[in-house]
């Protein structure tokens, strides 16, 4: 899954896609290093982040959407906690849901994935991004994000959704600290007794400037890095800004993994 961020302010590469050249142009980038999804997001979750108006979040997605659909088929999901803007980015072309809420913001959201039989991404964050980092605290974090996407599945399932449409995602980054990410990244095989496939949200995350000393642009390598132990514990999808180094860590991991 390629990120595309149509933000002017998202931890690593705000700004930088707001033309429909520049859009259609990281677009075609991340489709022929290997994407097999496009993640469009109009509004940025960094820690401590504001939220915008749903009138301005569809005013950046709804635009990109439309222009990707014209030229391409690659499947695209809306990045958004907010049920209208993922109902208009579905009549756009988008085709589904990536709601780091875990359906709890927008009450709408829950009927909108079950009408539309979208598939969605249910993701894991302890507070919301305004606060999520001021002191994140678990007794047993991979414990307690498996208790809380059992009861979340159970929601959906109770709601309509069917479980086949639900996709999980531990939400590296919001709500924990550099080693409750580590613990994750270390026990990502336990999220499979979920039965539900797992994305991984882990590029270029602040995790990685903690150990490395790297800044945002500079995290590529080490993301590709943990995409590459990340498939060998079956993740289903990893979410990405630099498609081309994760694929070919991919790549490399899988041919060692199946090798005699």
């Amino acid at each position: 899954m390629g990120i595309l961020n149509v933000t002017p302010d998202s931890f690593s590469d705000g700004g930088r896609f707001r033309t429909e050249t520049e859009i259609l142009d990281q677009t075609e980038t991340m489709i022929a290093a290997g994407a097999d999804i496009i993640d469009v997001g109009g509004e940025s979750t960094r820690p401590f982040s504001d939220p915008v108006t749903i009138e301005e979040e569809l005013a950046r997605v709804i635009p990109a959407i439309t222009a990707i659909r014209r030229r391409h088929r690659t499947p695209v999901s809306i990045d958004t906690t907010k049920s209208e803007v993922a109902r208009q980015a579905l009549s756009a072309g988008a085709n589904i849901i990536n709601d780091i809420s875990a359906l709890r913001y927008d009450p709408e959201m829950v009927h909108l994935a079950r009408e539309s039989k979208a598939p969605i991404i249910l993701m894991h964050m302890q507070g919301t991004p305004g606060n999520m980092q001021v002191n994140p605290d678990y007794h047993d974090v991979i414990e307690e994000i498996i208790v809380f996407f059992r009861e979340r599945i159970a929601w959906a399932e109770q709601n309509g959704v069917s479980p086949d449409k639900i996709i999980v995602d531990p939400g590296i980054g919001f709500g924990k600290t550099v080693n409750h990410n580590l613990t994750i990244l270390n026990h990502l095989a336990s999220l499979k007794k979920l039965g539900r496939p797992v994305m991984l949200g882990h590029s270029r995350k602040s995790f990685m400037e903690k150990i490395l000393g790297l800044k945002a642009e500079e995290r590529d390598l080490a993301t590709a890095a943990v995409s590459a132990l990340s498939v060998l514990q079956d993740v289903s999808i990893l979410r990405v800004h630099d498609v081309d180094a994760t694929a070919q860590a991919v790549r490399l991991a899988l041919a060692i993994r199946n090798a005699p």
